[in-house]
This record gives structure tokens, sequence and C-alpha cells, in this order.
């Protein structure tokens, strides 16, 4: 399967980065309802001259107008996808319909379980396989040329509101696509933090399952408020990971040696080095004392249960010498290796 690869995280709302590609999807919904796109492309300020440009781009902003314009004209929040249309509250009802979960696995089944009630064209579902959480998208009906955006837009509110509900980025394992790659492919690692396969032989998203048991951080009164400009999720991407600091110690655990490096750890997360670090200082960490503190648990656990000798002990825990090992031990317990064995 075709991949891309990921890219640095950039403010995909300052930049135009949205394909026309979609914005022609709009268009082809005012066709649909045999309705007119153009006061809603003057709202967004796209003009017909950029509307046939292949390779156009509009920002964020324009996305979002846009969107919400046609949403309101045509009633319809699916924007002609679907066999019937979705009024205007349809995705708010869902929101609604998730907000009162326990966690976010309930969350994420009970939105699928309601948008099967809304439509049947497309069936969303959550399964959990190993370590990781999938949400797929079955395809019950022909999309014809609006399936890309169908399907992008489907994932990406599901994506937006599960950020939100739990207050924190949601990094994502891969996220998969049944069909060829388009010519604007380089915006989907934008939209999908993480590695993105084309012609693959279903459509949807993996991540780590241990999001699924994070509680819920939000009301009804801020759901409220959110609602109020919902469209910046399918778009915006969280900056805070509230599991990162977890997700950085089992990396550091289970390979210490692979993963030594701020580098080599950030490329592991799908997120610049600049970015792990500043995440790891808004959860109230730092690298270096984590790092510190799989060492000493490695070590102490090596010293325990092994009669390994401490220089053996301390190249496995990544010192290069039992002297570097030896000192830092002691900062740790107040004991040398040897002193803490006996």
């Amino acid at each position: 399967m075709p991949s891309v690869r990921p890219a640095l995280p950039l403010r995909p709302e300052r930049i135009a980065a949205t394909p026309m590609a979609f914005v022609r999807a709009i268009v082809l919904g005012y066709e649909k309802y045999g309705m007119d796109p153009s006061q809603a492309l003057r709202e967004a300020q796209i003009t017909p001259v950029q509307l046939r440009k292949p390779d156009a781009r509009i920002t964020a902003a324009q996305m979002e107008a846009i969107s919400g314009a046609a949403m309101r004209e045509l009633d319809d929040e699916a924007l002609g996808w679907f066999s019937r249309k979705l009024p205007w509250g349809s995705y708010g009802m869902l929101c609604r319909a998730s907000i009162t979960a326990p966690d976010l696995g309930v969350a994420i089944k009970r939105w699928c379980r309601h948008q099967r009630l809304l439509t049947d064209d497309i069936v969303l579902q959550l399964a959990v396989q190993g370590d990781l959480a999938r949400v797929s998208i079955a395809e019950h009906r022909r999309l014809g040329p609006m399936r890309e955006f169908c399907l992008v837009t489907s994932l990406r509110f599901l994506h937006g509101f599960a950020c939100w509900a739990v207050d924190s980025r949601i990094p994502l394992a891969q996220a998969d696509f049944a069909y060829a790659a388009p010519p604007h492919r380089d915006v989907y690692p934008l939209l999908f933090p993480g590695p993105v396969y084309f012609d693959a032989a279903h459509t949807g998203f993996a991540f780590d399952a241990q999001y699924l048991a994070m509680p819920l951080r939000r009301d009804e009164a801020a759901l409220r408020t959110m609602l109020q400009r919902a469209l910046p999720l399918t778009v915006l991407q969280y900056r805070r990971d509230r599991l990162l600091v977890q997700r950085v110690r089992e990396l550091l655990r289970g390979h210490a040696g692979e993963f030594g490096s701020a580098d080599a750890l950030a490329a592991a997360l799908n997120v610049s080095t600049r970015t792990l670090h500043r995440q790891l200082r808004d959860e109230g960490a730092a690298l270096q004392p984590l790092k510190d503190e799989v060492r000493r648990e490695q070590a102490i656990d090596l010293l325990r249960r092994t009669s390994r000798s401490v220089k053996q002990v301390a190249l496995a825990v990544g010192f290069g010498n039992e002297k570097s090992f030896a000192r830092a031990f002691k900062a740790w317990t107040g004991k040398s290796p040897s002193g803490f064995r006996s």
C-alpha cells in the first residue's frame, strides 16, 4: 500500500493547505440540490478562477466559512454525500449523545451507534485489536465523486470530537484509505498525524487503546460553546497529549537503547523534537528526568533480580561506563550499586 510519511506538525489554520478538491466536492452538493453556491464561495473569499485551478489551496478559515455556509443553505450537514439529508444540528446531536459517556471508549461507541441512526450509507465501528483501537468505515452506498471528502470529513469529525472530549491530542498509529493516493496526498498527514496509507483494504484510523479509558473532561456547557464553532475541530490539531508522559515511559522501558535521544523518541511519536519537549513541559515533565526515572527502575530491578556485574547493569540501562552509572545511581538512591545490592 502506498503511504505518506508523517510531516512535522504545522499550523493548518494559518496556511493554505486545504485542497480545492474539497471545495469542489461542496459545490457538487449544491448541484445535487439544484442550488447556487456563489454566496457561500463569496463568504469564503474563493473566486471562480481559484475554484477551477486543480492544485489550488485554501486556508482552514476559508474551509470553515464555506462549509458552515453550505451546511446552513443546504440544510444538510452531510453536504449531499448521503441518500438523505442530515439536517442542521445532526452532528450536534451526535456530540450530545456521546458527551455523557464515562470514558472515551463508550463515547466513540455511542457516536458510531447514533451515526447509524442518521444514515446507514456509511457505518462507523470501533474495535480493539491488541494494543490498538481501530475506527473503521464500511461503505454501504456508492458515494461517487464526493467519496473522498465524505470519508475524510467523517473521520476528522470523530477524531476531532474525541480529542476535544478528553482535552488531549490523540496521536494516530496509522490512517488507512481504501482509494488511490490523490494529487493532494501531502495534506493527509496534517489532517491525520501519523503514517498514512492509500489503496488500503478499509478506510479508518488506529490509535493507542489506552486512550479509550480516559474520562471525558467536557460537560454540557462546554459542548454548547464548542458547537458554536465546531468546524475547526475537523482541521486543527490538539497540542496537549495527556498520555504523552506515559507513552514516553513505555518507549524508554521497552526500547531504551533505540530511543535514547530526543530526536529518536520524537520520530517514534510522530512529532517534532521541539513539540515533544513542549508537550512534556505542558504536562509538568521533562525528558531527562523521565529517562533517569526509567533507568533507575531498570537498574534497581536488575541489581535485585540478577547476578549481573555492575558494569553489565550499567551497559544494560544505557550508561557508557561503570563510573558514570555508579555516580548517577548514588544520586538517585543515596547508595552505590554494590551497596544497594548487598
